[in-house]
């Protein structure tokens, strides 16, 4: 059984729950069903971009009925801090071509959308079929491009600092099976 912790500490920061476990798996379930529906004649690629999104798909495709490929992307732009450092590092490319593929791309959260753009902006010079974009956190408050490709958000959340379920400080708290922002 799983204890829901009501305040953790984290490196230097503290953090309340925001997302219960129960709530993701439910959300996931959810988005999972539209995507099954949305892609029933097709065979799309889920590209998750690590590090963040690797419970995310885990669970999600675990959801998905319809034949899949999963494959992964590395990007970075927080490197630790508690926001977007607008640089993007691309530390691993796709391995397969995508070329008249339709592509998922699976975000653990997105925020400026910086990151999201930039994917996308790289992907469509091979020349995929699609792009859609699906994102277990967005924060509306945050946007800074207009992201025509995002079609699945699973939560929609304040513009707050927030750990768990894949997403980290300082490279911890991914471990935690629900969602937690900062206090203060």
């Amino acid at each position: 059984m799983y204890v829901y912790i009501m305040k953790l500490q984290i490196a230097d920061l503290e953090f309340e729950p925001l997302i219960s476990p129960e709530e993701i798996q439910q959300r996931i379930l959810e988005v999972a069903q539209q995507i099954n529906a949305d892609f029933e004649d097709k065979e799309p690629v889920f590209i998750g971009v690590l590090n963040g999104s690797f419970l995310f798909i885990a669970d999600l495709v675990k959801e998905i009925v319809v034949p899949c490929e999963v494959t992964f992307v590395k990007l970075a732009s927080y490197f630790g801090g508690l926001s977007s450092t607008r640089q993007i590092r691309d530390d691993f490319d796709l391995t397969i071509d995508i070329n008249g593929r339709d592509i998922i791309l699976i975000e653990d959260i997105i925020d400026s959308g910086n990151t999201i753009k930039y994917l996308i902006e790289k992907l469509i010079m091979r020349n995929p079929a699609s792009i859609t974009v699906c994102s277990l956190l967005l924060k509306p408050d945050a946007i800074e491009h207009s992201i025509e490709e995002l079609r699945y958000v699973a939560f929609q959340i304040p513009n707050e600092f927030v750990v768990g379920y894949g997403l980290d400080y300082r490279e911890l708290g991914r471990n935690l099976k629900g969602i937690y922002r900062k206090i203060g």
